[in-house]
């Protein structure tokens, strides 16, 4: 899915887009502190966060299952926090112990799962009773990952990367190709790499260290990126003219019935706010404005509606999930995963329309 600062520009010539990386620009300062950023950190990030998201739903769904059962005996209570911090300090471990980037999946998503079952039990640490139901705790853990995501925007989304990250992503892939080779697929990546930084200092270098690195088809396995693949297929097998505008349409709906849903079946609980009530609705109605934008675009530019379409859900994802959190989370949960299902079609028909408009088919 696009991060909230994802920006494009329409094959219609509307303007929304960066400009592009040159040689030339001169290195800010974390380049010159040694830190480039990864052109995959976002795939990273967004693992990370979706595998906390399914570790505290499976996790609360298989206690609320099995009756909330205890590890420990009558005097010890080995909270799965404990488990948390272990997976936690397992992904520090294998961060700091290998080079090369094919460590970097297998850290995301250990780390997600070590802090999907750290951060499910933030109601205990809140409370002086040790609340683990305590009500706000999903809106907590949501506005959480929220952040997390906001911040990836903030490193990677508000600048393109330099030349010379590309680079360094590549001379990367090929640190790890010295040592055992590199697949057919991973040598794409880092040559896609190099193209992107032609010209800046170090390419020739790197491409001739890649020259050099022999074929070997052995990988450690990425399940995130195996998965992010199938997904990447499937979102794009519904783009088209007709399908994808029906199926955002359809999942716009889904949010919108599930969001006021909460709101409706909230009404005789005292205990729920009634500012997560009136934010809920307030949003939808955002939301929904933004649909109309993009139904009056949808003749003239297509893309422009689908960027309208994209807004709408953000809205939802960003503001109206907050307030449903709060209200009912479970409900809350299969809203966001609509959400994400809808930011993934949307991102589908841009890049489909951004290659129409290249020429590419």
């Amino acid at each position: 899915m696009g991060g909230p600062g994802d920006a494009g520009r329409g094959p219609t010539g509307d303007a929304e887009r960066r400009p592009a990386a040159d040689a030339s620009v001169a290195p800010d300062r974390l380049l010159r502190w040694g830190l480039p950023r990864d052109p995959k950190a976002v795939d990273h990030v967004l693992g990370f966060v979706v595998t906390t998201v399914l570790t505290i739903v499976v996790t609360r769904g298989y206690l609320q299952l099995t009756g909330f059962p205890q590890i420990g005996g009558e005097t010890l209570h080995v909270a799965h926090v404990l488990w948390g911090g272990l997976a936690m300090a397992i992904a520090m471990v294998l961060a700091l112990s290998f080079a090369g980037p094919v460590v970097r999946p297998l850290v995301a998503f250990v780390g997600g799962v070590g802090f999907g079952l750290f951060i499910d039990e933030v109601g205990k640490f809140l409370t002086q009773d040790n609340d683990y139901f305590f009500s706000p705790a999903p809106m907590i853990m949501y506005l959480t990952l929220v952040g997390v995501v906001l911040l990836a925007d903030v490193l990677h989304g508000r600048r393109p990367p330099h030349p010379i990250e590309h680079v360094a992503a590549a001379a990367d892939h090929a640190v790890a190709g010295i040592a055992g080779g590199l697949s057919e697929r991973r040598r794409a990546v880092a040559e896609d790499l190099l193209a992107k930084g032609d010209g800046a200092r170090g390419s020739a270098e790197t491409a001739a260290l890649l020259a050099v690195v022999p074929d070997d088809d052995a990988e450690v396995p990425d399940p995130l990126d195996a998965a992010g693949r199938r997904l990447q297929r499937v979102m794009r097998a519904v783009a088209g003219r007709e399908w994808a505008l029906r199926s955002v349409g359809v999942a716009l709906g889904a949010l919108v019935a599930v969001s006021l849903g909460a709101v409706v079946l909230s009404l005789d609980e005292a205990a729920d706010p009634t500012w997560a009530r009136v934010t809920t609705v307030v949003t939808v109605g955002l939301s929904l404005a933004a649909v109309g934008r993009a139904l009056t675009w949808l003749r003239r530019d297509r893309y422009r509606a689908f960027q309208w379409l994209r807004r709408a859900v953000l809205v939802n994802v960003l503001l109206t999930q907050v307030a449903v959190f709060r209200i009912e989370p479970w409900l809350a949960t299969l809203g966001l995963f609509v959400a994400l299902v809808a930011l993934g079609i949307i991102a589908a028909e841009r890049h489909r329309l951004e290659r129409l408009h290249r020429g590419e088919g």
